[in-house]
């Protein structure tokens, strides 16, 4: 059965009880690659998707029933700017650190975050802020339009692409700079 998000946005503002099987195995993995894009953190990812899911479990009557999507995605968003403030953590540790180190889950899906970066691409968004991650990740990774991004937000369209486009030049500039830094090692290796 091929479910459509506006349709089970409706069933799931109806009756959530039953339909919540169906919403956790239609984005539970979307959600957990965005919560590990904003926090670097996998672990930590898996524990606020799964608060995501409770929280819309608990508010589902609350929903309109539009947009399913974008409503887990905020939520997911506003978790994790709560992690992170509550943490005050605003830069991040090594996501390769943090995602293979001595506890690291068994789940095969850990190490979908690294695969989709190469260690270079990696290192270089973390120096991003969290926000700034939510926003190259939702747009390049996800395709999320601006217009989905601005109600993530609560921000206007204008304000999230120039945010985007600032952004995009910052993680290029640090990019540029990690590779300008690893060329000479791998010149002397070779």
């Amino acid at each position: 059965m091929n479910v459509d998000d506006a349709d089970i946005g409706i069933r799931f503002s109806v009756n959530g009880e039953s339909e919540i099987e169906c919403v956790v195995t239609l984005y539970k993995e979307k959600l957990l690659r965005y919560a590990t894009a904003i926090l670097c953190d996998y672990q930590a990812a898996e524990d606020i998707v799964q608060e995501v899911f409770v929280t819309a479990y608990q508010k589902h009557k609350l929903f309109d029933g539009k947009n399913l999507s974008a409503w887990l995605y905020k939520i997911t968003y506003n978790q994790c700017m709560n992690t992170l403030k509550k943490r005050k953590i605003f830069y991040f540790e090594n996501v390769s650190d943090s995602v293979s180190g001595n506890s690291a889950p068994t789940s095969s899906h850990v190490n979908d975050y690294e695969k989709d970066f190469s260690d270079n691409v990696l290192r270089a968004l973390q120096k991003l802020k969290a926000k700034e991650r939510a926003l190259i990740y939702g747009r390049i990774i996800e395709g999320q339009s601006y217009e989905e991004l601005s109600a993530l937000s609560g921000k206007s369209q204008e304000a999230i692409r120039k945010r985007y486009e600032r952004a995009k030049k910052k993680l290029a500039r640090y990019l540029s700079n990690i590779e300008k830094i690893e060329a000479p090692k791998s010149k002397g290796g070779a």
